[in-house]
């Protein structure tokens, strides 16, 4: 069974910072390109951050760069979202996602998807 599991959403002020974790099960994790997508209300989902398993390549909207780091750990099969300087426009579900061609992933095409967790921006 493939599971992508979210953890550490939570409400902020602005400026502040949270760290999201994803912890993946049920499937070859060194061999997917896994990342983040988020979706704020009345929103489209949109790309957040991914990374790819075979260089370690990582993707970032134009939004987020410079704020968020996006890395993983291949021994927990877990890759976490570092988000940092939080702005109002940051609030979203943020889900995380896994995908075996990354070319899929950044179409917003991903195999899996993670339930999502709620980030609140409070200012």
């Amino acid at each position: 069974e493939v599971q992508l599991v979210e953890s550490g959403g939570g409400l902020v002020q602005a400026g502040g910072s949270l760290r999201l974790s994803c912890a993946a099960s049920g499937f070859t994790f060194d061999d997917y390109a896994t990342g983040w997508f988020r979706q704020a209300p009345g929103k489209e989902r949109e790309g957040v951050s991914c990374i790819s398993s075979s260089d370690g390549t990582t993707h970032y909207a134009d939004s987020v760069k410079g704020r968020f780091t996006i890395s993983t750990d291949f021994a927990k099969d877990t890759v976490y979202l570092q988000m940092n300087s939080l702005i109002p426009e940051d609030t979203a579900i943020y889900s995380c996602a896994a995908s075996q061609d990354i070319d899929r992933f950044l179409a917003g095409h991903p195999d899996y998807w993670g339930q999502g967790t709620q980030v609140t921006d409070s200012s």
